[in-house]
């Protein structure tokens, strides 16, 4: 078996070998045969491969779009059917609905008392009246002391409840009209009574205004005669200044007049604070005076060197207390 495989193996590699070397020769005879032999790229050979491909395209596009129209035929197929089988459910659902609501009502059945769900309002009470016969001593249904009227009772006490309710009612919708009528006529006044106080204050604005008009205008016309005042006081003050400096000038205090010395209680004497000093016939007058003091006492001093001595005593005193000399013995 192994021999087999071998011979097989050894066939296989022959062939293969044999394969090879044929596509060598091949490509050996298509390179070094000048006349078959193409340098460069076989431009035909694209082309047509380029056209190959193109046209495996196109069928491979047309079989797409061919794949696609058949899906959606299948699937508005599809949604046909569906709805078909929707509509024939929903018909059967209705039709089993309307033949069980026609032929077989729950109140046909044999069973239907066992889960009837009016069955207590369908049943009789345990006692109708007071003659039913149903209410045996046994039943214990009726007793001594009863309130047999019980029902008329409750019956009217609601009446009467419900009288006294509606009653309420409109004695509070009464109230209510007569509060809200109260207080519509309130607010009425209230806006009239603003109305006129806005009326009010409104006025007395404008004659707040017209005071201040009035004022401004009063004020305006004291500044304009405050301003008048004062600038013919500045001017009459200017006019007096002027007068001042003129009389000043042209005075005697600055002319320097000795006259002005002059004192009102004689001629011999003078105001001090307006003298400006002796003039020329007055200081020759002292200095005359001077010349005849100091002559009379030359004169006296020799008199007294040569004068008798019993008078030299009396001379000295009156030396000593008159002139300030020495005493002569």
């Amino acid at each position: 078996m192994s021999r087999l495989r071998l011979q097989r193996e050894l066939r296989e590699e022959a062939a293969a070998l044999e394969r090879r070397r044929q596509r060598e020769l091949q490509r050996q005879s298509r390179i070094f045969n000048a006349r078959v032999r193409t340098i460069g790229v076989d431009k035909d050979a694209l082309d047509a491969q380029v056209k190959e491909r193109k046209i495996q395209e196109a069928a491979e596009k047309a079989r797409h779009e061919e794949l696609a129209n058949e899906m959606k035929q299948n699937d508005k197929i599809t949604c046909m059917l569906e709805e078909r089988q929707k509509n024939h459910i929903r018909n059967i659902s209705k039709a089993i609905t309307e033949f069980q609501k026609n032929f077989q009502k729950p109140e046909t059945r044999r069973e239907f008392d066992l889960s009837d769900p009016q069955a207590l309002k369908k049943d009789k009470p345990a006692r109708l009246s007071d003659d039913d016969p149903r209410c045996t001593v046994s039943g214990l249904q009726k007793f001594m002391g009863e309130d047999l009227n019980y029902d008329q009772r409750l019956k009217f006490q609601k009446e009467q409840l419900r009288e006294w309710s509606l009653q309420q009612q409109r004695d509070w919708k009464n109230a209510l009209a007569d509060q809200k009528f109260a207080d519509d006529l309130y607010d009425k006044n209230r806006i009239a009574l603003d109305q006129k106080a806005m009326e009010q204050q409104q006025k007395e604005e404008e004659n707040k205004r017209a005071v201040c008009a009035a004022a401004k205008d009063f004020n305006r016309t004291q500044a304009a005669e405050v301003a008048e005042r004062k600038k013919l006081e500045k001017y009459q003050k200017m006019k007096d200044d002027m007068a001042e400096i003129s009389s000043l000038l042209q005075g005697d205090f600055l002319s320097e007049n000795p006259d002005q010395a002059v004192s009102s209680f004689g001629s011999h004497r003078v105001i001090t604070d307006r003298w400006k000093g002796m003039n020329q016939d007055q200081l020759m007058a002292i200095r005359y005076s001077q010349q005849q003091q100091v002559l009379e006492k030359l004169v006296f001093q020799l008199m007294c060197i040569f004068c008798i001595p019993r008078f030299n005593n009396i001379i000295d005193k009156v030396c000593r207390r008159k002139y300030g000399l020495p005493c002569i013995s």
